[in-house]
């Protein structure tokens, strides 16, 4: 089975975005823990964390800061697990 790709990433808080994958699923993905040192540093100022966007493979920033799609499908949180009202903080 081939893994899921991301097909559209959007900014939903600080440091979270949502990821939809090529097979319909639409996960949220904690970016916090991987910003570290400067290059992944930018990712801290949310002018430019919001700026993600996905290459048809997995989500990308501006300058080239990427996360492995199988990161993003495995680590990701399903909106379905979400479904109690709780808050993405």
């Amino acid at each position: 089975m081939l893994r899921p790709t991301a097909v559209h990433a959007e900014a939903v808080c600080m440091y979270q975005i949502l990821v939809e994958f090529d097979n319909g699923e639409k996960k949220i993905f904690n970016v916090e823990p991987y910003i570290k040192g400067e290059w992944y540093g930018k990712l801290r100022v949310f002018e430019y964390f919001k700026r993600v966007s996905t290459d048809g493979f997995t989500v990308v920033w501006p300058d080239g800061q990427d996360i492995c799609p199988d990161e993003l499908y495995e680590s990701g949180q399903s909106i379905e697990e979400n479904q109690e009202g709780q808050k993405w903080n």
